[in-house]
């Protein structure tokens, strides 16, 4: 990224990067000649580690890159296997000349979804799912994932225990190798895998149902 080449400390501060996170903006300053490897192994994290692709078949690697896309704030949809240089920036960002990265990516990428054929489970973060909202006209065939902790018959959502439980959710159904044709077969699928989920019916028909996945244990 340019910015980040001519102006370090004015990128860190556009890219919401501390002083000691200098290292992240000189990685962005050599996108255009840094190596590429698969985004599925670009990306780490709590997810990423819960979702173990080194220890996968190359039947389910098979499966996650026929049917899972991963949202990036810079590439907009991925595939696994598509090759990525290591960068950083957030979904949330607001760049010079090109404004709030939610705005650039929102129709393009709500398009993009609207193509993709078969039952849709966004388990995006908030941040990404503004990127490219589930279009009115795929919300019928959508749910979006929701991971919900219970415990004294009290539901609370918890960020890192979220990650995790995506990340096993989303490895689970591709060692099942299941392929849900409708909403009510994919609830199905994730029953089958080990976990208990909820269907929430939307409030208005242009928006897709949530799908409450209950987890007892962090």
């Amino acid at each position: 990224m340019t910015m980040c080449a001519k102006d370090p400390h004015g990128a860190a501060k556009v890219l919401g990067l501390g002083p000691t996170q200098q290292d992240a903006v000189r990685l962005n300053s050599l996108l255009t000649k840094a190596p590429a490897a698969p985004a599925v192994e670009i990306y780490t994290g709590v997810l990423y580690d819960a979702l173990g692709i080194s220890t996968m078949t190359s039947a389910q690697r098979r499966r996650l890159d026929q049917r899972v896309i991963i949202a990036s704030a810079l590439f907009g949809f991925l595939r696994p296997t598509d090759l990525i240089p290591a960068y950083r920036l957030s979904g949330d960002a607001t760049l010079p000349k090109i404004g709030a990265l939610a705005l650039y990516w929102r129709e393009l990428l709500s398009s993009a979804l609207d193509t993709e054929p078969g039952v849709i489970l966004d388990l995006r973060s908030g941040t990404y799912v503004a990127l490219g909202p589930i279009p009115a006209a795929a919300a019928q065939r959508a749910v979006v994932g929701r991971v919900l902790l219970e415990r004294g018959g009290k539901r609370s959502v918890v960020s890192h225990h979220n990650k995790a439980t995506k990340g096993r959710l989303v490895r689970a159904l591709m060692q099942s190798g299941s392929v849900p044709k409708n909403i009510n077969s994919l609830i199905a699928a994730i029953t089958e895998v080990g976990f208990h989920c909820e269907l929430i019916e939307p409030a208005k028909v242009e928006r897709a149902a949530t799908l409450d996945i209950i987890v007892r244990e962090v």
